[in-house]
């Protein structure tokens, strides 16, 4: 299993946070079903892409429902919530910050008004141009007698929030007119999932760095941020949406238009550790890629061992891969807790001096006396890695050989990935050798940037790697114009609202 469980696979030691997607989206469209719990489903799939927050809209042809608080899907909702949130149609999306913090304000679905109704929004990935967005905003707020309007003004700090106010339109547009004028305005990575009170669109930015897909229910259609999220609600899968289109759904079907010509730039990182195992992106299963992705990495960089083992969850389809092709057995040498939700309470300094583990602990009968291939999908600090390395030894391994199923991270991501800072990125500046004797490993070997690239079966030209090459395929704005809190120094709301997590279309 992925990180469907709402834990974060690098998330070992209490203080260790791994790379993080922003979010996961869902739409439904199906008269006579039961969309809300459909989209609960839906986003309880892709929970491992954001754990921050969670919401869904629903609506009945004549007025929008938003549901949405602080937390996982299962703990944001109940049956009677659901049971409430009656209607045809309706998106849901689960969080995790990369442009705005992490409070109530800043959960999605966003709510804002247009010229023919209203519309909900929900959003993964992460904008480059917000501070122009930002700008348009302002002028559009400037010529309605500088009124501030929709979520901005109750404190929304997002990047979503201003693409919500922006398809507000002007008089005599229709939403999807609207939208046609925009999203071809808008720079980045983005998958929107957004609705009126009667119809579902689905847009992709022209490089589809973040995947999402289209899905059909007996009664109507889905469309997720991944695979999973189709087959969990029973649907079957269409195709994914393309690069540069925007589709609309409604009585009369599905229709498409094209915003902008398609450059295929999809984040690799997706097949090393973002995906579901049992997503497919660009026909390439993600579970394969990172099998191969371990037999590519053992023909890379063989090494002396009595056993090979991942660390859970991530690392085990490279593990099984690496064991495959070395001839090295694969067990597992750590047992995981499965009962460990994700935890608010934090540790107090005497406790992590302890060591307490909350999700791994060493199978020290496996590992007494035994050279180890331990293999994981990334190093980000390092601090995950060290933990894993000193449970080994304390178990009693003769030797700890760690293999890295990606190169090494140097560069931050800004289409959608929480990284760490560069500054803290442990490959940034430190040779291979440095960062093994760091963690405390006998010896550190990553996969080539060749070898990553060809698991994964796709073009190079059409895969965005700039975590890894620091070539960016999307243009930077200068420091000033970017980063996670850009919009909370000029937010213009300033207003937090209250502990009522329900929104309704006529506010």
């Amino acid at each position: 299993m992925a990180r469907g469980d709402g834990l974060l696979n690098h998330d070992l030691l209490p203080s260790e946070k791994g790379p993080q997607d922003e979010c996961g989206v869902f739409g439904v469209w199906a008269p006579g079903e039961d969309v809300a719990k459909l989209t609960y489903y839906g986003l309880y799939a892709l929970q491992h892409r954001g754990q921050e927050s969670a919401g869904i809209a629903t609506s009945d042809g004549s007025r929008i429902n938003v549901y949405k608080d602080m937390g996982l899907v299962s703990q944001v909702f109940d049956e009677n919530t659901l049971n409430s949130m009656t209607g045809h149609l309706a998106v849901g999306h689960c969080r995790y910050s990369t442009t705005g913090a992490s409070h109530w304000a800043n959960a999605q679905p966003t709510l804002g008004p247009t010229q023919t109704g209203t519309v909900a929004l929900a959003h993964n990935g992460n904008l480059t141009n917000s501070a122009q967005l930002a700008e348009m905003v302002e002028a559009k707020q400037l010529a309605d007698g500088g009124k501030v309007r929709g979520e901005i003004a109750q404190g929304n700090t997002t990047d979503t929030a201003l693409v919500t106010a922006l398809l507000a339109g002007s008089e005599g547009q229709s939403l999807e007119e609207t939208a046609l004028e925009l999203l071809p305005k808008i720079e980045g990575a983005f998958c929107f999932v957004f609705m009126d009170e009667n119809t579902m669109y689905a847009a992709r930015d022209p490089h589809g760095v973040r995947p999402l897909v289209l899905g059909r229910l007996d009664r109507g259609w889905v469309v997720a941020s991944e695979q999973p999220g189709l087959a969990t609600v029973g649907a079957s899968f269409i195709r994914e949406i393309e690069p540069g289109e925007l589709i609309a759904i409604d009585e009369s079907g599905v229709r498409s238009t094209r915003f902008a010509e398609a450059t295929p730039k999809g984040c690799v990182f997706e097949y090393v550790y973002l995906a579901r195992p049992d997503a497919s992106i660009a026909g390439r299963s993600v579970y394969e890629a990172r099998v191969e992705m371990g037999r590519q990495l053992a023909r890379e960089n063989s090494a002396d061992a009595d056993i090979v083992i991942p660390v859970p969850e991530s690392g085990t389809p490279a593990a099984i891969g690496y064991a495959e092709e070395s001839g090295i057995p694969f067990t597992h040498g750590f047992v995981k807790n499965a009962y460990v939700g994700r935890t608010f309470i934090q540790p107090s300094q005497t406790l992590r001096q302890l060591g307490i583990k909350l999700k791994l602990n060493a199978l020290e009968t496996v590992l007494r006396g035994k050279r180890v291939v331990v293999v994981d999908d990334s190093i980000v600090r390092g601090n995950t890695q060290r933990a894993v390395v000193r449970m080994l030894r304390e178990a009693g391994a003769a030797e700890v050989h760690v293999k890295i199923s990606s190169p090494p991270v140097k560069w931050p991501c800004f289409y959608g990935i929480d990284f760490a800072t560069r500054a803290e990125l442990i490959a940034n500046g430190a040779a291979v050798d440095e960062i093994g004797k760091s963690i405390g490993a006998d010896s550190l070997a990553y996969i080539s940037e060749e070898g990553m690239i060809g698991a994964t079966l796709q073009p190079r030209e059409k895969l965005c790697t700039a975590c890894f090459t620091g070539d960016y395929p999307i243009a930077l704005p200068g420091d000033e114009r970017r980063g996670k809190n850009l919009l909370e120094k000029s937010n213009q709301g300033g207003c937090e609202p209250g502990p009522d997590a329900e929104l309704e279309s006529s506010l």
